[in-house]
């Protein structure tokens, strides 16, 4: 059988925690600041995990991240 191939797009932007869970950065920060409030900008920092039906779907195109 041969080895399955991971998504270039998702290796990209998504990390698979130790305990199995997915980061991902926070969303609303690639541009247009100026129009976010300082405190959306402030608590978007960093990154988030994704919520369990999301996770299951980059999961499924990161075959060897489990």
């Amino acid at each position: 059988m041969p080895k399955l191939k991971t998504k270039s797009s998702c290796k990209k932007r998504f990390k698979v925690t130790a305990t199995g869970k997915v980061l991902t950065a926070q969303a609303g920060k690639r541009h247009g600041m100026i129009k976010r409030s300082n405190k959306f900008i402030r608590n978007a920092r960093g990154t988030t995990t994704l919520s369990p039906p999301d996770e299951k779907i980059i999961k499924g195109m990161m075959p060897y991240d489990r």
